[in-house]
């Protein structure tokens, strides 16, 4: 999450108080006004507090015009009432709400045979608050097996994990939290991730594991996971070492199953020790929820995962975070329900039409080149054409803004830092209709971009609010 510091003196301010919202003196309504920087003295009636917070939440962004998240930001109504039904229950209360744990358990079983594992009921697994928890918990693990391995050389030696430099910042934080050392593989070309062989080339008797992305945030693409294995399998039998693979299908991992079904990735890999998904990203599930599950109990060492009976019973936990509502996960077993398989895949492929049609359209404009087709996940990031001069991505996010639509600029990491593009994310909700809309809007505002005598945004930095 963001870091905040507090106001500077200057800051300090009070809100201004319509008279119909001041309940608060039925006379003449409310005489002062809350600050906004402290708490307020006195207590505010409730439709009150409401309308101050309603208006100003107002100026925020229309989530679903944001094609920069890849966060679910619509869900059917009855999961709306199911998840307002169980916001109250502590997800970690297990003895408390058995049927809320029941249902956890069951989605649990259900991705382990949607992923292939080789006994769905040997597999083991929990939800998260999203997949940046689930990918620290899958490295946790990592790391101890290996230093299980290697009790004769830790901690004298130190850690490290081989992954692609397109990897989402949790697999750096992941690194600086818990002191592994960082080993990426750089961009080259038109190659937007991680390379096989490059990757088994960084892999020593310290490495302890390699994650490989299905479904790349930069640009939406498939990492090669079956290409990895076979490298990593060469390695082997090269050098003794065996080294294991996390999957992070953040989006692959509830899009790669219905869509992409020959696309071997999942735990019919045998060097695949583990795998994470969102459950709030193409898991069409609100924010936040995530999954981690692991191979067997072998892949999760034991000592990490603790037993508490302050809440009642013996309850086995694994997970950075302890209280969180039980509303998501219900809401991702509601989901499950209601699909199915093949609802999935009627609502991914439905998404991927969008992504692919709307992609190609902007192709056809003539003045963007397309680095990604939408064809994987339904992401697919663009920059402008060699010929465009007078503008740059970043005059065309910050356009579209005016519009209401979020669409993110940002540049390349190593060694494409030249390289400055448009990523598009289409999601459950975003249909043709206004995939439609959004290529008018785009199309109108060609001629005025064309015009400009240079591209207007020399602060790359400030031209946009994407941060990878």
């Amino acid at each position: 999450m963001a870091l905040h510091r507090g106001p500077d003196k200057h800051e300090e301010r009070t809100m201004s108080v319509n008279p119909f919202f001041g309940e608060a003196n039925p006379v003449g309504g409310m005489t002062e006004a809350p600050p906004t920087h402290r708490l307020p003295d006195a207590a505010l009636p409730p439709s009150t507090a409401y309308q101050l917070v309603h208006d100003e939440l107002m100026l925020d962004g229309n989530s679903r015009l944001n094609l920069a998240t890849f966060v679910t930001t619509w869900m059917e109504p009855q999961a709306g009432v199911l998840m307002d039904e169980c916001r109250d229950k502590n997800m970690i209360d297990k003895d408390e709400y058995p049927r809320t744990a029941e249902l956890e358990r069951r989605c649990v079983a259900m991705l382990a045979d949607l992923w292939n594992a080789p006994d769905p009921s040997a597999a083991v697994g929990c939800s998260t608050t999203g997949s940046s928890e689930a990918c620290m918990l899958a490295g946790m693990a990592l790391k101890r097996r290996w230093a299980k391995r290697n009790a004769d050389r830790y901690p004298g030696a130190r850690p490290n994990l081989v992954m692609g430099v397109n990897v989402q910042v949790c697999w750096e934080k992941f690194c600086t939290f818990w002191e592994v050392e960082a080993r990426t593989v750089p961009m080259e070309g038109d190659r937007f991730h991680l390379d096989p062989q490059a990757a088994a080339e960084l892999c020593d008797e310290n490495t302890i594991g390699v994650v490989g992305i299905l479904g790349s945030t930069f640009d939406g693409s498939y990492e090669p996971v079956a290409d990895l294995c076979a490298a990593l399998d060469a390695l082997q039998e090269r050098t003794g070492l065996d080294i294991p693979v996390h999957v992070d299908g953040a989006s692959g991992g509830m899009v790669a199953p219905f869509l992409d079904e020959d696309l071997v990735w999942d735990f019919r890999l045998p060097r695949v020790a583990s795998i994470n998904t969102s459950g709030h990203k193409y898991g069409l599930v609100y924010p936040g929820v995530g999954w981690a599950l692991w191979r067997d109990k072998e892949a999760l060492p034991e000592e990490l995962v603790f037993r508490v009976n302050y809440l009642g019973g013996d309850m086995p936990t694994f997970a950075l975070n302890f209280s969180r509502p039980g509303a998501q996960v219900v809401a991702q077993y509601y989901t499950f329900l209601r699909l199915g398989r093949e609802g999935y895949r009627a609502v991914q492929q439905s998404t991927r039409d969008v992504a692919t049609s709307l992609a190609s359209r902007i192709e056809a404009l003539g003045d963007f080149r397309l680095l990604t087709r939408g064809d994987q996940l339904p992401v697919f990031a663009l920059t402008t054409a060699d010929h465009v001069t007078s503008y740059d991505v970043f005059d065309v996010s910050r356009r579209l803004r005016e519009g209401g639509w979020l669409v993110p600029a940002y540049t390349f990491p190593a060694n494409r830092e030249d390289l400055s593009v448009l990523r598009i994310v289409c999601r459950n909700g975003f249909s043709h209709d206004l995939a439609d809309l959004f290529l008018d809007d785009l199309a109108r505002l060609l001629p005025e971009l064309r015009r400009q005598p240079h591209p207007l945004t020399r602060d790359k930095e400030a031209a946009t609010g994407f941060h990878h």
